[in-house]
């Protein structure tokens, strides 16, 4: 990754958590400008191999979002603390990324998914079922946020809740589709659903 790319990704997982720049040089240990020099002024000119693990663990990413080299055989994944909701949902407020997954590269290669853009998050709830159970760990690849064709399952944010449900382009807007029959289609404008990605693997533990 060249080092701009370095430095806006920084910069837009600071936007996405919420984190100032003298927050987060505190972090690594630099004063307060440190990391505003870094992104807005090119000084230094790449991150210490230190500073950069330090950053991609505080803000639960992996290295590689960063610019790091990523492990051999297996690709860190950021993984969200709280779960996409296949039931009434959870505030988006609640959000917090945690410690990473990892998926192999050539589970990745073979989905299409970068590193980069994907999340691991975990299924709450039943609205999904039989597709998503509750406690599933899914993939979520960011750079898929369009609905196109038979459409697809999404993670979303819709009223400020984030969940997971299948989205399928309708006149004048998106329906908003669980898998449950028990749980009713919603029709929603386009600029009311906010879509995080797409669900493109499903992790599931057989008992």
């Amino acid at each position: 990754m060249e080092p701009g790319a370095q430095r806006a990704a920084l910069e837009a997982l600071m936007a996405e958590q919420g984190v100032s720049f003298a927050e987060l040089s505190r972090v690594i240990g630099r004063n307060a400008a440190y990391l505003q020099q870094y992104v807005r002024r090119g000084s230094p000119r790449e991150l210490a191999e230190r500073d950069r693990a330090l950053l991609a663990r505080f803000l639960g990413v992996p290295e590689a979002r960063l610019g790091g080299r990523e492990a051999e055989g297996l690709t860190e994944i950021a993984r969200l603390d709280v779960g996409a909701s296949a039931g009434p949902g959870r505030l988006a407020e609640d959000e917090a990324a945690r410690r990473p997954g990892a998926l192999s590269q050539a589970l990745l290669r073979q989905l299409g998914v970068r590193a980069a853009a994907a999340s691991m998050i975990r299924v709450e709830g039943d609205s999904m079922e039989p597709t998503l159970s509750d406690g599933d760990e899914i993939l979520v690849d960011r750079d898929r946020r369009e609905v196109r064709g038979k459409g697809g399952i999404f993670v979303i944010r819709l009223d400020g809740v984030l969940m997971v449900k299948r989205l399928r382009a309708a006149v004048g807007g998106i329906e908003v589709i669980s898998d449950n029959p028990a749980w009713p289609v919603r029709i929603c404008a386009g600029s009311e659903v906010e879509i995080v990605g797409r669900v493109a693997w499903l992790g599931r533990a057989l008992v």
